[in-house]
């Protein structure tokens, strides 16, 4: 009774054995590739799959996005400028079979020809191609890397450059090309300026020069501006040339008065009066005589 019993065991043990050899799961990412002999026979969708042991192996695949950091590349540009540019690439699975089949490890395989197409890729470029064009060179290593890896059945879905570390010097003389442009902006800035501004000035003098009266009224303006404080003492000069001819028609005027003047007294003297020096004038007829 007791051996019945335990063969009972023994055989409940072995039947579980063969059960968990037998029985796999194979998850919604993954394909299972099935090999018999060492041949493939095919894959095996997500659920559950029942292989007979030792004679059929399964090996399962994930299809899950991949996502790999590309360790930093000491590289010399095309202009002869050292930096180091990091990066990373994005990848799945498409064929199952070909990822086991045509290579030992994907992983290993795609970091190594990503580590030198990017080398090769940013080698020929310029240091100002590299920092201004990132999204075509992104694209020019994703193109390699596709043709490359589409044999062992992966797909690489996006490339991305992640840092780029220059050198010390050449930071410096970048800030200082960068100061020098600013520099020459703010002075092109400001020509634009007092261009605009001596434009302005110019039509505001051919107006005032058509009405002079707008000159007063500027100067009206300005003598309120400087008198906002109330605490000013204005000095306010006259415009000298038209001073000086206001100043001419005036000595003009008065010498013209002056004369006529003269003239009406020397009329209305009487006859024999005497001159205004002492001397009496002669009788009208004497003069007429003479």
């Amino acid at each position: 009774m007791a051996g019945l019993v335990a063969g009972l065991v023994v055989a409940g043990v072995l039947v579980l054995i063969l059960l968990a050899l037998a029985l796999h799961v194979v998850h919604q990412y993954e394909r299972g590739v099935v090999f018999r002999f060492g041949r493939v026979t095919g894959e095996k969708a997500p659920g559950l799959v029942v292989l007979l042991p030792i004679i059929n192996v399964l090996r399962k695949v994930s299809l899950r996005i991949v996502t790999m950091p590309i360790q930093s590349q000491g590289i010399i540009t095309r202009d002869n400028v050292s930096v180091d540019v990091s990066a990373v690439a994005y990848f799945r699975v498409v064929d199952a079979t070909k990822s086991v089949v045509a290579i030992e490890s994907v992983e290993a395989a795609i970091n190594q020809i990503a580590q030198t197409t990017l080398r090769k890729v940013v080698g020929q470029h310029t240091l100002d191609e590299i920092l201004a064009e990132t999204d075509r060179i992104n694209v020019d290593i994703k193109e390699i890397l596709e043709v490359e890896t589409l044999e062992w059945g992966l797909l690489v879905t996006l490339v991305e450059l992640k840092d780029i570390q220059l050198p010390d010097t050449m930071k410096r003389a970048m800030a200082r090309q960068a100061e020098a442009e600013r520099e020459k902006r703010a002075k092109i800035i400001a020509a634009e300026g007092e261009f605009l501004a001596a434009t302005a000035l110019g039509e505001a003098a051919d107006i005032m020069m058509a009405h002079p009266l707008a000159l007063q009224l500027r100067n009206l303006q300005t003598l309120v501006e400087i008198g906002v404080d109330k605490n000013s003492t204005v000095i306010f000069p006259g415009p000298l040339m038209s001073t000086i001819q206001e100043m001419g028609a005036f000595l003009s005027r008065e010498t013209g008065a002056a004369v006529k003047l003269d003239s009406a007294s020397a009329s209305q003297r009487a006859p024999g009066s005497p001159e205004p020096n002492g001397t009496q004038a002669p009788p009208a007829e004497a003069s007429a005589n003479s």
